[in-house]
């Protein structure tokens, strides 16, 4: 089977390793002239939206797919009727605006964070007096790792915060004081088989996933968390993986958002379960049974941004795995990760917090 992804970054990457042990073969379309997918199959040069590119990558593949939510709908839309698209278009759309999303969380029962549509740096006002501060305003579409957000902490940052993003439409977040974030990670085939990974621990810092433990224990949180992620896998139709991203706040989850592809929390699958999320996105879009997504150890995984250290080279083994995606550094850029795997939790936290300690991640 030939697979088309749209975007050749380190997910189109990584799906193309565990696509070798389906025997599949990819291409991929990305304006980038150096993507780390290249070492797997033949890329296309083209923008995201061209017609002209998604035709040629149409016109040698099997089923198309993508690795991230920031792809053109009206322009994959367009090869739609040459070429199954999974996941479906309509689940882009609900990912690409924070409103839309936020409304079928509403629609499905998924607790929220209290929020309000931003047209006027005087609805900023309103908001803060609804819902207290801190608040958190961001854009609609097209944020993500941090980006195109700003805290207001004092009404005097209100209105330097609707300046900075104005040329954009907004939404307002009231600040939910978590206690930690986790994600819920599932799949979901053509025929609609389910399968959910176990819940997923996350550490951010500037907006960038640093630090990611599994699996989390509170059979509680889990449950729930669950149970919202199969509701939007069904509600969608949706098929490949979702990661659906939470708050947790004493007893209590708010959904922040959700992902359409393969995500960074679940990277740890690729040696700490059964089957890796890579893996049961290809199975989910070419609607094999899904495959066992069981740990086979207490699993972590370091983010490595802006530099992989020289001396991470020589800690490989076993139960380590060093993960370079072959990009250039640059301040803020994800460049690998570092997986480990432990008997027990409190042995693999000790050894993150040896290996944040090298690449100076306070955890």
């Amino acid at each position: 089977m030939r697979i088309g992804i749209v975007g050749a970054g380190q997910l189109g990457q990584m799906l193309g390793f565990a696509g070798t042990r389906l025997n599949l073969e990819f291409t991929y379309l990305d304006p980038a002239s150096d993507s780390p997918a290249s070492i797997i199959g033949p890329v296309l040069n083209f923008p995201f939206d061209s017609r002209a590119g998604l035709e040629q990558l149409a016109s040698n593949i099997d089923v198309l797919t993508y690795e991230f939510e920031n792809v053109p709908v009206e322009a994959i839309e367009k090869i739609a009727n040459r070429v199954d698209i999974y996941p479906p278009p309509d689940a882009l759309r609900h990912a690409q605006d924070r409103l839309n999303e936020k409304r079928l969380f509403e629609k499905l029962a998924i607790p929220i964070p209290a929020y309000a549509v931003i047209n006027s740096e005087q609805d900023l006002y309103t908001a803060a007096h609804s819902f207290g501060l801190p608040l958190v305003v961001k854009t609609r579409r097209l944020g993500y790792d941090g980006k195109g957000q700003r805290m207001i902490n004092n009404k005097s940052d209100i209105t330097t915060a609707y300046q900075a993003l104005s040329d954009s439409p907004l939404i307002a977040e009231q600040w939910i004081a978590f206690d930690r974030e986790v994600s819920a990670i599932g799949a979901r085939n053509v025929d609609g088989e389910i399968t959910v990974y176990p819940i997923t621990e996350n550490q951010h810092s500037e907006g960038i996933l640093r630090v990611s433990r599994a699996p989390y224990t509170s059979q509680n949180i889990i449950d729930r968390a669950n149970r919202y992620l199969i509701s939007l896998l069904d509600d969608l139709q949706y098929v490949g993986v979702l990661a659906l991203e939470l708050f947790v706040q004493g007893d209590q989850i708010f959904a922040n958002e959700f992902a359409p592809r393969v995500h960074n929390s679940g990277h740890w699958t690729i040696e700490g379960a059964v089957t890796s999320q890579f893996e049961n996105h290809l199975r989910a879009i070419l609607n094999m049974p899904l495959g066992d997504t069981s740990t086979v150890a207490h699993a972590g995984m370091v983010n490595l941004i802006g530099n992989i250290p020289e001396n991470l080279a020589s800690i490989e083994g076993t139960r380590v795995h060093l993960h370079d995606y072959g990009k250039k550094p640059r301040p803020g850029r994800k460049l690998g990760h570092i997986t480990v795997l432990a008997d027990s939790a409190s042995e693999r936290d000790r050894e993150l917090a040896k290996i944040c300690s090298e690449v100076d991640i306070h955890t």
